[in-house]
């Protein structure tokens, strides 16, 4: 049987994530692959200090440039599928931000091609993140970690 091309689905909304369905529609029908690996990033409260994140983003460009460094991935990697659904608005801890997933013939695929688009969601998508303070106002706008920065940077070629 023939394999099925790459699926790449790239979405930015303001709805919560549901990992389960999401990842069933990208495995439906799907029995070229041997691995499915994904990532979904949650909000978390910063030891209690945090009451929301805010994220904002610019329709359209925002899509476009995760789709992309999706392809770079596609690209760079034998891959079956790719997905990301990233969200935007007030996010309280607990709720998912982002879902990455990869679809692949074999596990270490399927792994690299999620951390590399981690790292670039981490550092240079055109998200811009305001922290919301549980006691009241925010703490600015969030920048990128160094450590960050540092895992983003071994994919440089």
């Amino acid at each position: 049987m023939a394999s099925s091309p790459p699926a790449l689905l790239v979405r930015v909304e303001a709805a919560r994530i549901d990992a389960g369905a999401e990842l069933e529609n990208l495995t439906r029908g799907r029995t070229d692959v041997g691995a499915l690996v994904s990532f979904l990033g949650l909000c978390r409260d910063e030891g209690g200090a945090l009451a929301a994140l805010e994220i904002e983003h610019y329709p359209g460009m925002a899509e476009a440039e995760i789709g992309r460094v999706a392809a770079q991935a596609l690209e760079r990697w034998p891959l079956q599928g790719l997905l990301v659904v990233h969200r935007f608005g007030v996010i309280v801890p607990g709720e998912a931000i982002v879902l990455v997933a990869m679809l692949a013939r074999h596990r270490g695929e399927a792994f690299a091609a999620a951390e590399f688009l981690m790292d670039y969601l981490k550092t240079s998508a055109p998200f811009w993140k305001k922290q919301r303070l549980a006691a009241g106002g925010d703490a600015g706008w969030v920048e990128a970690k160094a450590q960050d920065e540092a895992a983003a940077a071994r994919w440089d070629d």
